[in-house]
């Protein structure tokens, strides 16, 4: 038997930004465990791909980030699979299947897992399924495809590779091990030292962040006004990092001590318990962003996700736990695809956080124990922002604009942002540090100090053009042109004293749209219909480029539809001419816009 079960290796491979690829991955891995496969998952990057050329057989989970960008942890290996010099029988030996996870509502829906599955082909691998693409705006969510997919899969790989004899299928009511063996621990453990304590060397990650000095997080907007941003300002000197305009920065957030000290008083956990890791499983490696011996509650505090919405991944491992009739037929039918409808209304659309869940189901909670919390809830994630402030005009620090979330559902509680709020409610003052690392950003500015760049950033989104911004002006380069929107000049024009300074200078072009100071609402893309024939010049003429950043669904589609109006006023050209114009800016890479919804 131990022969059969050699053959039967499967490796998952995911590219991730929110973790949910990462939770769909573990599911197909249990359930690969199931049908007696032995199994690895790792996210693309850290997988090293020449030993593609081994493998037998893969599955690939990816989403697609911004527009249509592989996600940060799939980077490198994109680079790698998409080298025309690749030969095309490189993977003969693969049988693969990838499944995308998307969001409808972005132009370039999927786009990451149609370009890879097809990639796969050409350099000779043999697909199992068709590409799955799961959509977030579908009314079930993502799982609306993936559960589909995932039985076709399955029905595909049994096919090829039959249960071995002597054994069947374990059925899914029967409990997995846990993900790591927990030993309880004496002896003491010396957090402030793990928090503060870089590794040597200057190659900052999520495992190894570099502790910046929290210099101040000043509220710029005004008391009265609905929306509580922030310019948060971190020390980063000594530490060797470097960035340039348009990178991004990532944090590693904490959960609010208040919902921590819920968790440990319903789960009846002690916060002072000690306790470490040891490896269940040989695929699975250790998880890299907890000390050696950890104690309960810096486990909750920096790890476990307690306040993220649950995923139905969630609901079928807390089943295993349910001896209470009510809980454990109220949890079944979370699990089924009719069930689904009533988990977005009860989760979803309320935004419940798993803490809630928890508490709403008492009897199945108090069942769990310890070491499968680790199954059970997801790891916290960073949170990413786009870098609003330039070296050169602020050596030795990094600037985000931070909008701080906050908003209210059916229920009781506010919905609070995790990061934002713990961002926020943080006092300079006190000596804090913020854990950070830096990665490139998807938005790329010209070297050419003569190329003009029209630079469309409503709210927050303004964040990567003030980087640009201070950075030519720094070196006194003009040809900057900012279109900024807010609600009230008044009220939200974060930048107001900073950007009317470089228009008197003669370095920046500033049009601004407030959207509530009259009564017809005005928005950037009417700022852009008025200034069309400038902007047109810009593009023909002088080789502008164009950029697009901020967090709105319609913006981005709206702001386009100005510039081909534009083009086709004043470059005289029709609809198909001018769609045909905006997709070879697109392609040179002289139209880049980078949102978030």
């Amino acid at each position: 038997m131990a022969e059969t079960m050699g053959d039967r290796k499967l490796l998952i491979l995911y590219g991730s930004q929110t973790g949910t690829a990462q939770d769909v991955a573990e599911k197909i891995s249990r359930e690969a465990k199931r049908r007696h496969f032995s199994t690895r998952v790792m996210s693309l990057d850290s997988y090293t791909v020449a030993n593609l050329l081994q493998e037998e057989l893969v599955i690939f989970v990816c989403a697609t980030t911004g527009q249509g960008d592989p996600p940060d942890n799939m980077k490198l290996f994109w680079r790698f699979i998409l080298r025309k010099n690749l030969p095309s029988t490189s993977l003969l030996n693969l049988k693969y299947a990838v499944l995308g996870l998307g969001d409808s509502s972005y132009q370039k829906f999927n786009v990451i897992a149609k370009k890879l599955f097809k990639r796969i082909q050409q350099l000779g691998g043999e697909s199992l399924v068709p590409v799955g693409l799961a959509d977030d705006q579908h009314d079930l969510g993502p799982d609306a495809v993936v559960y589909p997919w995932l039985n076709s899969l399955w029905n595909c790989v049994l096919g090829l590779y039959p249960i071995p004899s002597g054994l069947e299928i374990i059925p899914s009511h029967v409990r997995p091990p846990p993900r790591y063996n927990v030993i309880y621990s004496n002896k003491g453990a010396d957090l402030s030292d793990f928090r503060l304590g870089n590794h040597g060397d200057n190659v900052y990650s999520q495992s190894n962040p570099f502790y910046a000095r929290l210099m101040s997080n000043d509220r710029v907007t005004s008391e009265d006004h609905f929306q509580d941003v922030r310019l948060v300002r971190l020390d980063i000197q000594g530490s060797n990092i470097s960035f340039s305009p348009g990178d991004v920065v990532l944090l590693a957030p904490q959960n609010s001590q208040e919902t921590v000290n819920e968790f440990i008083q319903h789960m009846k956990l002690s916060p002072d318990t000690l306790f470490s890791l040891q490896q269940n499983d040989p695929d699975i490696p250790l998880p890299t962003t907890l000390p050696d011996v950890c104690t309960v509650e810096y486990l909750l505090q920096h790890y476990m996700d307690i306040n993220s919405v649950p995923r139905r991944s969630f609901f079928e491992l807390l089943v295993y736990f349910a001896d209470n009739e009510l809980e454990k037929e109220k949890l079944e039918d979370f699990c089924t695809a009719e069930g689904q409808e009533e988990v977005y209304s009860y989760c979803n659309r309320v935004k419940r956080t798993i803490l809630e869940v928890l508490q709403d189901f008492p009897h199945t909670s108090a069942n769990i124990p310890f070491e499968y919390l680790f199954d059970v809830v997801p790891q916290l994630q960073p949170r990413s922002f786009s870098i609003a402030s330039s070296l050169q005009a602020h050596p030795g620090e990094i600037q985000i604009l931070m909008a701080v979330v906050q908003y209210r559902t059916k229920l009781f509680r506010p919905r609070r942002g995790v990061c934002s709020t713990w961002l926020a409610g943080l006092d300079p003052s006190q000596g804090v540090h913020v854990p950070i690392w830096v990665k490139r950003g998807t938005i790329s500015f010209p070297k050419d100090s003569a190329t003009p760049v029209i630079m469309v950033g409503p709210g927050t989104g303004c964040a990567p053009f003030r980087s640009f911004i201070q950075e030519r002006s720094s070196n006194l380069i003009p040809g900057n042109i900012l279109y900024f929107g807010c609600r009230n000049k008044d009220k939200d024009f974060f930048c107001e004293s900073e950007w009317t300074s470089l228009v008197e200078r003669g370095l920046l072009t500033l049009y601004t749209a407030f959207s509530r100071d009259q009564d017809d609402k005005v928005y950037v893309q009417h700022r852009i219909q008025e200034s069309s024939e400038a902007l047109w010049n810009l593009l023909d003429k002088h080789n502008a480029y164009f950029y697009i950043a901020g967090n709105a669904k319609r913006m981005p589609d709206d702001v386009r539809d100005a510039l081909k109006a534009a083009v086709q006023k004043y470059g005289g050209k029709t609809a198909v001419e001018a769609d045909k114009y905006l997709l070879q800016l697109d392609q040179k890479k002289r139209y880049q816009a980078e949102t978030w919804s």
